[in-house]
């Protein structure tokens, strides 16, 4: 019997998991946040989350080549800097908003790639939406948090382009052994000063926690969702996230958002699943054999794989 006659559960729903997972460990590290800051919350969980993709994946290091390096190193960096200012970002505005202004990016880089022009109607669709959930008529726009979402949101967009290129050299999650403690440097940078001399059994033991939420559990149910489903149709499902922001946000944190709020957050979900049509890539084969992991196992090209 295989392993996929195994699982009794849909790939919606194992997609869905997934969601909720990466949410969830957001909400929680608000609380971590508190205590070691953004840069250090960031720093353990992915330095926690580097040893265990190391314990479980051998690195590919002998397919490295020369020419991977620049996109290896660039993919850990913007991973790191993604991490650290979404986390800044939610320690000042609400975890939905933060998750909306992120989602600009990866929704830009889709559009901007489309081969038809009407896409870029989607992002300015979305944004849309984002000036309905920040509501700056009130005047209490948080400007810094926005900024820290915003940069974010870029690191997200450049996340993407380089995880196609390591999509399109190596299968299954070896790359990941490689790219996350890249990140976890990155982070270290400012993540050690922030935490050092808050740093406690406890605070170790909740940042072991928000990083199985994110990127391990995450990592493996998207997996397993993408042997069952097409690319598109699990990208078209994902631009939910937002709204599992807001939903986590409401339950977790407590941060209730208004109509208009709810109003912003359905146009930046509409947004996201419809940039997804024609969205299919047809990847270019692997340049040569890679062994880190099955074929089966690997994640389409065209759907780049989520990082810490």
């Amino acid at each position: 019997m295989t392993t996929r006659n195994r699982i009794p559960v849909p790939p919606w729903g194992l997609a869905v998991a997934a969601m909720i997972s990466v949410q969830l460990s957001s909400a929680f590290s608000v609380n971590l946040i508190s205590e070691v800051g953004p840069a250090g919350t960031a720093w353990l969980r992915l330095s926690l989350g580097a040893i265990i993709f190391l314990a479980i994946a051998r690195p590919p290091l002998r397919s490295v080549r020369r020419h991977d390096v620049p996109t290896l190193l660039g993919l850990g960096i913007a991973t790191g800097l993604m991490t650290i200012m979404f986390l800044a970002a939610i320690e000042r505005i609400p975890l939905g908003t933060t998750v909306a202004i992120e989602f600009l990016g990866p929704l830009t880089v889709a559009a901007v790639r489309s081969r038809n022009r009407r896409a870029l109607a989607w992002p300015v669709l979305a944004l849309v939406g984002v000036i309905l959930l920040t509501e700056p008529w009130h005047g209490q726009i948080d400007v810094l948090g926005v900024l820290f979402a915003t940069i974010a949101a870029a690191g997200w967009g450049a996340y993407i382009l380089l995880t196609q290129r390591i999509g399109d050299r190596f299968t299954g999650i070896g790359a990941l052994s490689l790219t996350v403690p890249v990140a976890a440097v990155t982070a270290a940078i400012v993540g050690i000063p922030q935490a050092a001399g808050h740093l406690s059994l406890g605070i170790l033991v909740a940042a072991l926690g928000v990083a199985l939420l994110m990127p391990v559990l995450p990592f493996i149910l998207e997996l397993m969702a993408l042997r069952r489903m097409t690319s598109t149709a699990f990208g078209t499902l994902m631009s939910l996230e937002p709204a599992f922001g807001v939903l986590l946000g409401l339950i977790v944190l407590h941060q209730q958002p208004s109509i208009v709020q709810f109003i912003g957050i359905a146009l930046v979900v509409f947004a996201g699943a419809a940039s997804q049509r024609g969205g299919a890539r047809n990847p270019p084969p692997l340049a040569e054999p890679i062994t880190t992991a099955p074929a089966p196992d690997a994640v389409p090209a065209d759907r780049p794989i989520r990082d810490a």
